[in-house]
């Protein structure tokens, strides 16, 4: 095969299968929020409502697309492009499995579209933060004041929890030595450990730094409809609205891959996807692996769709007093635990690592119920 045709068809793949993962995510959300809220959902267009997304998608391309007069023409046209841009490039260096040896190929392929660069993780956080610009320059040339609040939060938040979520992966680096997302599920796969039992407060840090930077309920305070109307998006229609939602749920199977990578163990399973040498993977193992890493992260996104319907949302002064109050020392604690640990504990000694990082989920917690206890009022008995 050509050295070139083997990535764009990688790339033609992937697009392909994200924006049908999209589609049909979007109707799972819909039942799983009809399932909560004790109602049908869509189930008219098709059987089971199965081509609700081919309408949804008609539907968005038909509609009108409208410029408010007033607007930053082309700040306003460029703003869905550039974040739609920033959440498909982080796909680049994200493994959907190991390797599928084909017959006739001198080497297994592997399955990332750029396997070989060794900064993958660091790509993906710095690609995925551009997002930010989209929508900040969406919300400005809108000309409408709830666009521009919108935007102004969406920055607001997003650069606070860029911190706390780089800060949270930084433990996992320090454990594998290197920022290469394959090589962190090599490393897992061989010592048999997990990240999340070696890093649960990373874990923790990431999850909740991963809710806000998708702006997914109960952090999706860029747009709420109460003081919003909409967000940043409320002036665009037609396949510009559409752009933003796809965005959105992009971020979101991002920040569900990632989190299965660095914390449970990729396409890893004992006793079903041991570590195995790729030159050693045959047809079936490679597919056995694929289906390993997209049933983790297709549970972590039934996570995702389980808090959004199950958490009401948070004022903005909670949402930043989190990040900036909670997050960050967490992290900071996580990583100077960490290093500690990497520097003098041996190399394989896997357990102790975890019993200190588990000591450090146990401070925690007593600092937190203890943090409670002396910000509750004190109850005044009232006169007889």
């Amino acid at each position: 095969m050509q050295v070139w045709l083997e990535p764009l068809i990688k790339i033609a793949v992937v697009l392909g299968a994200l924006m049908g993962a999209v589609a049909y995510l979007v109707l799972v959300e819909r039942r799983v929020a009809a399932f909560f809220q004790d109602r049908l959902g869509p189930n008219r267009v098709g059987p089971m409502g199965l081509f609700q997304p081919i309408a949804d998608g008609l539907k968005f391309i038909l509609k009108e697309e409208i410029v408010p007069t007033g607007a930053q023409r082309f700040v306003f046209l460029l703003a869905p492009v550039l974040i739609l841009a920033s959440a498909t490039f982080a796909f680049a260096t994200i493994p959907f499995g190991y390797v599928i040896p084909f017959w006739g190929m001198e080497h297994p392929v592997p399955l990332t579209i750029a396997p070989d660069l060794d900064i993958g993780l660091l790509f993906v956080l710095a690609v995925g933060s551009l997002g930010v610009y989209g929508v900040i320059l969406g919300g400005w040339s809108s000309n409408n004041k709830y666009s521009f609040l919108g935007g102004l939060r969406s920055s607001a938040q997003l650069v606070s929890y860029e911190l706390p979520l780089g800060l949270s992966v930084l433990g996992v680096v320090l454990l594998t030595g290197s920022l290469r997302m394959e090589t962190i599920i090599e490393r897992q796969a061989a010592t048999g450990w997990w990240w999340i039992a070696i890093q649960p407060i990373g874990f923790l840090v990431f999850l909740i730094s991963g809710f806000a930077e998708a702006a997914r309920l109960p952090f999706d305070l860029p747009e709420c409809e109460q003081e919003l109307v909409g967000g940043y998006h409320t002036e665009y229609t037609g396949m510009k609205f559409g752009m933003f939602a796809l965005s959105e749920y992009m971020h979101m199977i991002t920040i569900c891959f990632l989190a299965v990578i660095l914390f449970f163990g990729g396409w890893h399973l004992w006793g079903i996807a041991p570590a195995t040498e790729a030159n050693q993977v045959t047809l079936l193992g490679g597919i056995v692996r694929i289906a390993v890493l997209q049933a983790k992260v297709l549970l972590m996104v039934g996570f995702f769709m389980w808090t959004r319907w199950s958490w009401p949302r948070f004022r903005y002064d909670q949402l930043m007093s989190l990040g900036w109050k909670v997050m960050i020392p967490l992290g900071v604690a996580n990583l100077v635990v960490s290093a500690v640990a990497e520097e003098f504990l041996p190399a394989g000694a896997y357990l102790a690592k975890a019993a200190l990082s588990w000591l450090l989920v146990a401070g925690a917690v007593v600092y937190a119920a203890w943090k409670l206890g002396a910000d509750r009022p004190a109850l005044s008995r009232a006169p007889a």
